[in-house]
């Protein structure tokens, strides 16, 4: 067996004339291929290739009779991986782990392999294909492509990448629950209202940070049917906790201290509009009301987010928020923005108050 492949040198994009530098005519080649470096990921995550390789380093054939598949095909996926920093090889025909390996692996704190599989579902590559469409429309082509909107199809035709997108949400919510609770300071706050909060998991990290915190999730039925256990009955934050079926863009039947908006400001600007102007009208002057969101023109992780955004576009016409756009929706809505401020590498909180 041959020894893994030395991992090409990295490059700057525009370090094109450096030395050991990838010419452009093989980056852009490099590039088109992207679609292979995402398919090796998820075949990595369904096959659990990061669950079978333990802290000792093992061959292809060690983990292909751990996985019950062939391992000339596993070797040459796991040399792609390794070009890429998913695993590495160790010179004498092993493959150990790496920090982006391990987080594939199912027991990993901060695992991703939900969200990987999430991101490169088939029905994606589909879309994808499609992106030119929605460039020259400037909305979603999901429906012209399976005939439903996106979540009537998840719903109706797709209900294991529902499932999938549940769990990738609330795996991306738990990681971030915590970074927020670190950042809002809740002095003076008796009650939050997680608008739109999902299974709440931001919700439940201030609750069990602040003991005498009262929160309300407010979310689609379905959604709040599956909260956190921690907010249903019988969890531990039961007693202080109210979970509210509805649409913010709706209606916001809900009194608190503090509103939490986090990551749901990214459909088209009417329903933005709407659900700002919802949340002005419930809310008490002087509350405070904390938006959450990716920025595309403001953080250290902009080829995720802009890929984010396109993805948007193409599914549901929605899209990520630059500074400036989220800026002008908040003032437009009548809402005081006070600060704008990082909760971690990823995440900005526009806080604002109720006036």
């Amino acid at each position: 067996m041959t020894s893994a492949p030395t991992r090409p040198v990295p490059m700057s994009p525009t370090a094109t004339d450096a030395p050991g530098a990838v010419p452009p005519g093989m980056l852009l080649r490099e590039l088109v291929f992207g679609a292979a470096c995402a398919g090796a990921v998820r075949a990595a995550a369904n096959l659990k290739l990061a669950d079978a390789l333990d802290e000792q380093p093992a061959t292809a054939e060690e983990l292909a009779r751990r996985l019950g598949v062939e391992p000339g095909p596993l070797e040459r996926l796991l040399r792609a991986l390794v070009c890429y920093d998913v695993f590495t090889g160790t010179g004498d025909g092993r493959y150990a782990h790496t920090p982006l390996s391990r987080l594939l692996r199912a027991d990993e704190p901060g695992s991703l392999r939900d969200i990987a599989l999430w991101c490169t579902e088939p029905w994606t590559w589909q879309s994808w294909a499609r992106l030119d469409d929605a460039v020259r429309t400037g909305r979603s082509v999901f429906s012209d492509t399976f005939g439903k909107e996106f979540f009537q199809y998840l719903h109706d035709d797709a209900p294991d990448s529902a499932a999938l997108f549940n769990r990738a949400m609330t795996q991306s919510s738990r990681q971030s629950a915590q970074d927020l609770a670190d950042f809002l300071d809740l002095t003076g706050i008796a009650t939050v209202a997680d608008i739109g909060g999902g299974q709440g998991q931001a919700l439940a990290a201030l609750m069990e940070r602040h003991p005498d915190l009262h929160g309300t999730l407010l979310d689609l039925p379905k959604v709040v049917e599956h909260a956190d256990p921690r907010l249903l009955p019988g969890g531990p934050l039961a007693g202080r906790a109210r979970l509210v079926a509805g649409d913010c863009r709706v209606a916001i039947p809900v009194q608190a201290d503090l509103y939490l908006v986090k990551n749901i400001l990214e459909w088209d600007d009417d329903s933005t509009r709407r659900t700002l102007r919802n949340l002005r009208a419930v809310a008490r002057p002087g509350a405070r009301v904390v938006i959450v969101e990716n920025l595309v023109d403001d953080s250290p992780s902009m080829r995720f987010t802009t890929a984010m955004d396109l993805l948007l576009l193409l599914n549901v016409g929605g899209a990520k928020h630059t500074l400036g756009s989220l800026t002008a929706l908040i003032e437009e809505s009548g809402l005081l923005l006070e600060t704008v401020a990082p909760v971690n590498p990823y995440l900005h909180a526009f806080t604002c108050t109720v006036v």
